[in-house]
Parts: C-alpha cells; structure tokens; sequence
C-alpha cells in the first residue's frame, strides 16, 4: 500500500468517433465498435514522450483501460517509458477502467479479437473476462454501478505498491474517479495524490496537484500543417441514456461546461475580495495619515 503515491491520470487522444470536420456539419459517430485512435489522435499521443520526459523515466507501472484508443494512446503516448519497462506486456490492463456508456464507441472488443490484431496482440489481456465488455453488473451504465466502479479504481490505485502510477482512460470515468466534472482534453496528463487525511476511508478521494501535460491543445496548429479534422477541445457532443436524455460526455453541451462556469465564479468571487481588501488598504491608510496628522498637531501644542 502507497497512500503517498503520485498518480498520473491520462486520458487518450482523439477517437474516431468523437470526429468533427470544422467546414461539414458531421455528427460524432457513436456507432463505431470500440472506436481507435484518428491518425490526428496518433499524432497527438506521440507528443507526450517529448512533453513528459522525467515522467518516462519514474514512472513505475501503466495501468489501462483495455479499449483500442486507451492502448494506443500507452503504446505512442508512453512509448519511452514501455521500452524501460519492459514492453506493452507489463501493462496492467484492468476493465474496470473502461469508458462509462453503454453504446458502441465506449464497449471493448472480446480478448480474442484483440488478441488477433498485431497492435494488441503483445499486451497482457488476462484479464479480460467474457463479461468485461458486456455493460452488465459491475459494469452497467448506471449511475450507481458506475460510482462503486470508481470508487473500486481509487481503491485499488491506494492499494498498489508503487509510488508513480500512470493510468490511461476515458474522460466519463476519469471525471467520477476524480469527483469533479473537469473536461479532460486529448492525451491530456494531470497528476493526483490522495487526500492525506482520507486516504484511509471507504471513497479514498484524490486531489490535483498540477497539470502535467496535453498533447491535443495543439490540434489547430497540428491541423494547419497535416490538414486532418479537428475534434474542437471545448465542444461536447451528447449521448442518448437509458432514461432517453441526452448526457453531455464533457458537461452541458448546450452551455459553458460546469466545471468552467464553477472556476469562473470562483475567479470573480477572488476579484471581488481583492477590490474589498484594496479598499479596507486606502481606508487603512487614510486613517493612519489622519492619526499621524493628529499626533503631530498634539506634538505641536505641547
């Protein structure tokens, strides 16, 4: 058990269905099975060993979400790091940190299938069971199930012996590991820890301690040269739920993301306690210069 452990959340770089031409008006395609990497997705991941050097060479163990986009992402995005470790069969990939929707894009292909597929034949898929990609009991789409899967990850991520963990995965449950409805970009690396007074309790909580790296911030620039499509970072394509309400897979897509609107009411609410405190200094201030005005009048007279 490492209660102090650095923990480098991860989440992949562009899919094929969250594809957005910026000249067409084509609709993200949810349809397709275990969705890869685009060839802009690719690229992006195979920024992040030059972003992330010191992280390639600390980093202990790679934990991944066994869909295609996670795999890739850990084959490019760590690529330096593999090598030292041992290649992609030291990975560590665990279903339960699969994406949360229960459609085509976010369900994994069988063990066998990807274990036919040169790109993923190397990694250790042993344990894939035959209903780790069925969306059935510790693994439905509820909101329930979905929180005890979350919780099981921070759990076992405060039972894992080694003191930097990278981990690889999908934006939804990296969002409910995390408790907070930040919206993760492309190949995307933020370091956690847990909170230190916490780390014992059943939800076991983690707290960020800075952004590490981002390799689709880029995107435009990377288009501009290569002239691929482009998956806009701020925008948030909805997916139908069982209840027929369309769930944002980062915030609302019909407005400005909460986690946004919530730092933004933060940074006017820090403004307005700075202006109040500025004022309470010219206050302070003016009554000091009267006091000394006073005090030298007294001086004077005596």
């Amino acid at each position: 058990m490492a209660p102090t452990s650095r923990i480098y959340l991860t989440r992949h770089a562009q899919a094929e269905h969250v594809r957005v031409r910026l000249t067409q008006n084509v609709e993200d395609d949810y349809s397709i099975h275990d969705a890869p990497l685009t060839e802009l997705g690719k690229r992006q991941a195979s920024r992040l060993p030059a972003l992330t050097p010191e992280l390639q060479e600390t980093v202990e163990v790679i934990l991944s979400s066994p869909l295609r986009r996670t795999l890739q992402t850990v084959s490019l995005g760590y690529s330096d790091a593999l090598k030292r470790l041992g290649g992609p069969g030291q990975v560590v990939c665990l279903p339960e940190l699969q994406e949360c929707n229960d459609v085509p894009c976010d369900t994994g292909s069988d063990r066998a299938v990807l274990e036919r597929l040169p790109e993923f034949a190397s990694f250790n898929l042993s344990k894939l069971t035959p209903e780790w990609n069925s969306k059935q009991g510790f693994f439905a789409a509820d909101d329930a199930s979905l929180d005890a899967r979350a919780k099981w990850i921070r759990q076992h991520l405060r039972e894992r012996p080694e003191e930097h963990i990278v981990l690889v995965a999908h934006g939804d449950i990296l969002r409910r590991v995390i408790k907070e409805e930040y919206p993760w970009t492309n190949a995307e690396v933020r370091l956690f820890q847990f909170v230190p007074d916490q780390v014992g309790h059943d939800e076991c909580p983690l707290f960020h301690v800075k952004d590490i790296a981002a390799g689709g911030q880029t995107d435009a620039e990377l288009e501009a040269d290569a002239g691929q499509d482009v998956y806009p970072v701020n925008s948030a394509p909805t997916l139908p739920t069982a209840a027929g309400k369309g769930k944002s897979r980062a915030g609302d897509a019909s407005g400005a993301h909460p986690a946004l609107a919530s730092m933004e009411e933060r940074v006017k609410q820090i403004q307005a306690s700075v202006e109040s405190q500025a004022n309470e200094l010219e206050d302070l201030d003016r009554r000091l210069a009267e006091a000394e005005a006073k005090k030298a009048a007294l001086e004077k007279q005596a």
